[in-house]
């Protein structure tokens, strides 16, 4: 039996399955939901779970790093928005023209994976990727807060404040519940395999527990999970999409707007590749970032075809994956605080093919879903979030302006360089964050994937201005294990 699949026949691959299943799935359903809004029912929920069941089997079949997971991202759903205005601008039909834009980026990424253009994200460095993390990490959070607010906001005669106060305690239960056990594995507390159990599964029993929770006070009326009644798609249109209803021009024109997704594709991807594999992962076995690219172009031209949305690697969900899997240890150096180290990393094909043809399952039991309240997922969504944030170094430095400068944890760059230094090398990448935030949310968000490829070179101009020891330590790939030998003077 192949060591990918081998390596899957474990209590925490199988944690890891009932964990990631709920974490995808709950996006899945919350974009899908968001898109149905968008392009007035031409993609929705039932399009997303579908996409995201057959994109995942095939990249955890395919792929070369499949501990990535593939999912809906905030940007592809600003651009696939702008579309759908667009083409009722021009009054050119949506799904032919999205088809014709998703094939021309078919074609463009597969075209990348041929020519080896991954090897340009040498130019990135943890400067970038701590960015595009934070940023990523930020938008689960704010869409779970911003959800609980909303729920006070929407009031009326049904809904009274019962149902805002027992949304709030279910996401917040399962937030903590979430956390809590997920820290048992440092705890004194009960038997090591008991331990090791509660923090594997601590994300599913929060989940389970909220919902038994919710159940038994059924008589508050809460916002349940929006899943269809039966299997179809959300408008009842044919699944295969006509492509000749648009006229000759429009599909060479859809290659403009293919261009820019395939430039958010190409570094929404290449990104999270890079942090999955990053060195304080450990892991063994390899990235394959030409392959995964060509996997993923594939997938948008098979998907554009059927009006399914584009799919690309969810860098908070596979993320959270490679955490789930990992065995870490809490290390405490003299002088510093606790940190956690990753150990060894499970990998696997297994889970990922697990999580997939799960939801896939959830195709032919939608209305079970309809019992999950959707606080119980805003607290999942705010448990992924704050998780992502470990091991952020960019948060790490953004919490010194909060301890007393005598008190701040010792590590290697605040060994090697300035306080001065760290702090404005902090605030250039706190503006770089704002930025990005700001354009995602105006009316340049079409453009939004420009200013994230705008981050290297704004590196490079950084090297003027930081002498190269203190950038070589800001900046480094990975934390050195034996500072006196790396980071001597």
């Amino acid at each position: 039996m192949p060591a990918l699949f081998r390596d899957g026949r474990s209590a925490k691959c199988l944690g890891a399955t009932l964990f990631m299943f709920f974490a995808c799935l709950a996006p899945a359903v919350t974009f899908g939901g968001v898109m149905a809004i968008q392009t007035q029912g031409a993609i929705g929920v039932v399009e997303m779970l579908v996409a995201t069941a057959f994109c995942g089997l095939a990249y955890a079949l395919c792929a070369g790093q499949p501990l990535i997971i593939l999912g809906g991202t905030g940007p592809l759903l600003i651009i696939t928005a702008i579309l759908y205005q667009l083409c009722g601008d021009l009054d050119i039909p949506f799904l032919p023209m999205y088809a014709w834009v998703g094939l021309w980026s078919a074609v463009l990424l597969i075209a990348l994976a041929l020519t080896d253009a991954s090897c340009l994200m040498r130019f990135f460095t943890r400067f970038t990727d701590e960015i595009f993390s934070a940023l990523i990490s930020l938008i689960f959070i704010y869409e779970a807060l911003h959800s609980l607010v909303r729920i006070f906001q929407d009031l009326d005669v049904k809904k009274h404040h019962d149902t805002a106060l027992l949304s709030l305690l279910l996401a917040l239960g399962t937030y903590f519940i979430a956390m809590n056990l997920s820290r048992m594995r440092r705890s004194h507390l009960l038997r090591p395999r008991i331990r090791e159990f509660l923090a594997d599964f601590g994300p599913s029993l929060a989940i389970g527990a909220m919902t038994l929770v919710a159940l038994w006070l059924h008589e508050v009326d809460l916002d349940i999970l929006p899943a269809p009644e039966s299997f179809g798609t959300t408008s009842g249109r044919p699944w295969r999409v006509d492509l000749s209803q648009v006229p000759h021009w429009a599909k060479l024109a859809a290659l403009g707007p293919a261009l820019l997704v395939t430039v958010l594709m190409f570094l929404d991807q290449n990104i999270t590749s890079r942090l999955v594999n990053s060195p304080d992962h450990r892991l063994t076995k390899g990235p394959a970032c030409h392959l995964d690219l060509a996997v993923v172009g594939l997938l948008t031209g098979i998907c554009s075809l059927f009006g399914l949305p584009w799919l690309v690697a969810a860098t908070v969900r596979s993320l959270n994956h490679v955490h789930s899997l990992a065995t870490t240890e809490e290390v405490v150096k003299p002088g510093s605080a606790p940190r956690e180290h990753i150990l060894h990393v499970q990998e696997n094909r297994v889970t990922g093919l697990a999580i997939h043809l799960l939801i896939g399952c959830t195709l032919m039991l939608l209305p079970l879903l309809k019992t999950i309240p959707m606080a119980v997922l805003y607290g999942l969504f705010l448990f992924m979030g704050i998780v992502s944030m470990v091991g952020n170094q960019f948060f790490e430095r953004l919490s010194f302006w909060l301890i007393d400068p005598d008190l701040q944890p010792t590590t290697h760059y605040t060994r090697r360089v300035p306080k001065r230094t760290i702090q404005l090398f902090t605030v250039l990448q706190l503006a770089c964050l704002v930025i990005l935030w700001v354009v995602k949310t105006s009316s340049l968000a079409i453009i939004f994937p420009l200013f994230i490829a705008l981050l290297v070179p704004v590196r490079q101009l950084a090297g003027h201005f930081f002498d190269q020891e203190s950038l070589a330590a800001l900046d480094a790939a990975e934390e050195p294990e034996e500072e006196e030998t790396h980071w001597a003077a």
